[in-house]
């Protein structure tokens, strides 16, 4: 395993572990206790991110904002993707998957319309006119509930990256050891407590209560973190 790989070997390949996404939160959070006094700054993914990053961030007694960024979802399937949108504009389609799926150019540049108009909406929904923070020379903690094929958080990344930070952490309650692996080595360290291998790969299956996280749910977690920076 990297050296830049932090997990709960206790918890490796194991399902149903976490009550809910706060509660993996609050385990995420005691795995990034060695950053605590780099005081960093916790960005969440919304949705299915901002419940595990506020348990994060209260855990380390630190900041939270948003890193909004989208899958590019498949006309026929809104939980697959080919691709993702970040805050800034930064775009990415996944081109080993694209070959395969048989989209017109059509169908594609749709997809990514339609993602953009998403980001956009939410980035004003949820931040409004607060400006992105400063994230030169500051840690960055970047959240999200599960990694599947990693691809929505490489784009998180680049975006980030494009923003000035030079010090990322990805973290997530659970992911698959390929994304993990493939991350790790874009970033300054990747936390997961539970890390999971095979052929066959689900972030619900870490949890015990899974459900669709709305953007009433992500508005409510917010003013706790707002008042902090």
């Amino acid at each position: 395993m990297d050296r830049n790989i932090h997990e709960l070997a206790e918890l490796r390949d194991r399902t149903g572990i976490f009550q809910n996404r706060a509660h993996a939160g609050q385990i995420l959070g005691g795995l990034l206790e060695p950053w605590r006094r780099q005081k960093p700054l916790v960005l969440a993914i919304p949705a299915g991110g901002v419940p595990v990053a506020t348990e994060v961030a209260r855990s380390l007694d630190c900041p939270l904002d948003l890193a909004v960024v989208s899958k590019i979802t498949l006309p026929w399937n809104s939980e697959a993707g080919f691709g993702a949108v970040a805050w800034d504009g930064t775009a990415a389609l996944n081109e080993k998957m694209l070959p395969y799926l048989g989209l017109s150019p059509e169908q594609i540049a749709a997809g990514k319309q339609q993602t953009y108009t998403k980001v956009r909406r939410r980035m004003q929904l949820f931040r409004g006119r607060r400006p992105f923070p400063e994230l030169k020379d500051k840690t960055a903690i970047l959240v999200d509930d599960g990694l599947a094929s990693g691809f929505t958080m490489t784009v998180a990344v680049q975006a980030l990256r494009r923003s000035g930070s030079n010090k990322i952490i990805v973290a997530v309650p659970t992911g698959h050891l390929d994304a993990v692996q493939r991350l790790a080595a874009q970033v300054y360290a990747l936390c997961c407590t539970n890390i999971r291998s095979g052929c066959s790969f689900a972030v619900a299956a870490a949890y015990l209560l899974w459900r669709d996280v709305t953007e009433q749910d992500v508005l409510a977690l917010l003013p706790e973190f707002w008042d902090m920076q």
